[in-house]
């Protein structure tokens, strides 16, 4: 069990480091693909924007990451307890306020994983 949360958690970081590429880098470019609810014309106009938002998903992808180095038991179930939370957060406001597929994409793997981590330290 404690692998597979490890693996659960390095996705999760993986998927934000794909968002903060997405939003930093490749906004204008591959940023329509991807929203295309979004009208195409407000790509160039939000490009700071989405690079703010990227860097904070860059942040929550370090969290995740720091997480799987921490040596000790506790005190890394509770930083990936904290970053998945974050995630989970994020994910559900995107969820009400953007898009629902979000919920599918962001808030649903960081809560599996939450469960799972709880589940394995029988909080």
């Amino acid at each position: 069990m404690i692998m597979l949360v490890k693996i659960l958690i390095g996705l999760v970081a993986v998927l934000h480091l794909y968002i903060l590429w997405l939003e930093m880098f490749a906004w204008t470019t591959r940023g329509p693909k991807v929203f295309k609810n979004f009208p195409a014309h407000l790509f160039p106009a939000t490009k700071a924007l989405a690079a703010n938002q990227g860097l904070y998903n860059g942040f929550l992808a370090a969290g995740l990451i720091w997480s799987l180095l921490i040596g000790d038991p506790v005190w890394h179930a509770n930083v990936a307890l904290f970053f998945l939370s974050c995630v989970a957060v994020a994910g559900l406001y995107g969820t009400l306020t953007a898009d629902k597929k979000i919920f599918f994409t962001q808030a649903l793997p960081a809560l599996i994983t939450i469960g799972l981590l709880l589940v394995q330290y029988d909080w």
